[in-house]
């Protein structure tokens, strides 16, 4: 039944999916009474959640808009699934807006195919790649997607390859400039965040273990399937589903190598695992089996986010 809801891309899913991710957002919020406890934590939590709600529709804009999907809402879905399924990321305020402008990036790298105003997309995804980075260090990586990117489409022309650097330079400098006038902490904030660190101790309850155990599996599973399809898919969209590939490899290692490491560091690859989910479940031909997989998906990550409240 579940996938006969989401096989559509309706209005309604879309309002479904945004009221829960609401109503959980709240539910979990209810742990942290100091960030609604004043007028100006209210409007900063419903200022993440805003960002939250706009994450889903920028993976599911660059789904649609892309061709990475057929007509439907599993991406949206699928990804709704992974917020609530490590609940801590829900108010990780600089991983949700790192994450949001990776997406954004994204966006622009994605539709670098179209080979329409390719220098503007390079320089707007380097643009967005870099702030990222301020709001955490290791989502750099992703500067390697541009790169990827400029491989595949627009290597000839040189000066896409001094874009990214341009980029650098400029949010570089705006950067240095806010800090030396507001906040000269910033810098020493970002340098401090720089850090290797491949300690894995710091589960504190079975559940985190539980979900972090679930997604591993899942992400895995859709990864290898993702990968093996690769050559089937069509050869104007092969590019595409590589910088999803890509994104989840950095993904991956910005989990593995960041310092302060818990479960919401996940966050950069709920994005490609949603897409590669999707691709996975459109190409079942069996109904019951398609069925239980969303319902494994779905009802785990609901199952796992309210026994953390």
């Amino acid at each position: 039944m579940i996938t006969s809801i989401f096989s559509k891309s309706r209005p309604l899913n879309y309002i479904i999916i945004s009221t829960l991710l609401v109503v959980c957002y709240f539910l979990y919020l209810q742990k942290f009474p100091e960030r609604v406890d004043s007028v100006e934590g209210i409007l900063s939590s419903i200022g993440l959640l805003l960002v939250l709600i706009g994450s889903l529709f920028i993976v599911n804009f660059v789904t649609k808009k892309n061709g990475l999907s057929k007509d439907n809402s599993f991406t949206f879905l699928f990804f709704f699934s992974f917020l609530v399924l490590f609940p801590t990321t829900l108010v990780n305020v600089n991983l949700i807006l790192s994450n949001f402008f990776i997406l954004l990036a994204l966006r622009r790298l994605i539709s670098l195919q179209s080979l329409l105003t390719p220098k503007e997309k390079i320089f707007d995804a380097s643009l967005w790649i870099f702030i990222a980075a301020i709001f955490h260090f290791w989502s750099i990586l992703f500067i390697l997607i541009v790169f990827v990117s400029i491989l595949f489409h627009v290597s000839r022309d040189y000066r896409n390859w001094i874009l990214p650097f341009i980029s650098f330079f400029a949010v570089g400098v705006i950067t240095l400039m806010y800090a030396l006038i507001f906040d000269r902490s910033l810098i020493e904030t970002v340098v401090d965040s720089a850090l290797i660190d491949f300690n894995f101790n710091y589960f504190t309850n079975n559940y985190q273990n539980f979900a972090l155990s679930l997604y591993v599996v899942t992400a895995a599973f859709f990864f290898i399937t993702q990968a093996l399809t690769l050559p089937n898919k069509p050869l104007n969209m092969q590019s595409s589903y590589k910088k999803i590939i890509v994104a989840f490899c950095i993904g991956v290692v910005v989990f593995l190598i960041s310092s302060n490491k818990n479960n919401s560091l996940l966050i950069y690859t709920f994005a490609p695992v949603a897409i590669m989910a999707t691709n996975y479940i459109e190409s079942m031909q069996i109904n019951w089996l398609k069925e239980t997989f969303v319902y494994v998906i779905v009802v785990c990550s609901l199952l796992t986010f309210f026994s953390q409240l």
